[in-house]
């Protein structure tokens, strides 16, 4: 009977780990995908300003991309990985989520990934 209560007593508190740990991943990727989408629309108002001028193209102007979608990370506290391919901008937020119950059984950090794309479009005309 005592093996049995030890067993189970174990079992819930994996399960309420599992529970409460992976609520707790799952709020930090919902942020972690804010903050991603965030940064990659931030870059994608980097328009080359030229081309644009010159024969109405939408193109990125990719260096200000990276820096505009990197400075709006650093100034949310995230750090992330910022590409510019084409007309769109890519930024992947990677961080970690400490367990409280899951360190039990040896998990002490789950780690969530969450990418953003954006790139630029036109706003939309005002009919006549």
């Amino acid at each position: 009977m005592t093996a049995f209560l030890v067993a189970l007593t174990a079992s819930l508190l994996a399960l309420a780990g599992l529970v409460l740990d992976g609520g707790l991943a799952l709020a930090t990727k919902v942020q972690a995908a804010g903050a991603a989408e965030a940064a990659a629309r931030a870059g994608a108002q980097a328009i080359d300003l030229n081309a644009y001028r010159l024969d109405d193209r939408l193109e990125l102007a990719p260096n200000q991309a990276v820096s505009r979608a990197r400075a709006h990370l650093s100034a949310a506290g995230v750090v992330g990985e910022v590409t510019v391919s084409g007309n769109t901008v890519t930024v992947v937020v990677t961080t970690s989520q400490r367990t409280q119950l899951l360190g039990l059984v040896g998990i002490s950090n789950i780690t969530v990934r969450a990418t953003g794309h954006a790139s630029p479009h036109r706003g939309v005309a005002p009919s006549p």
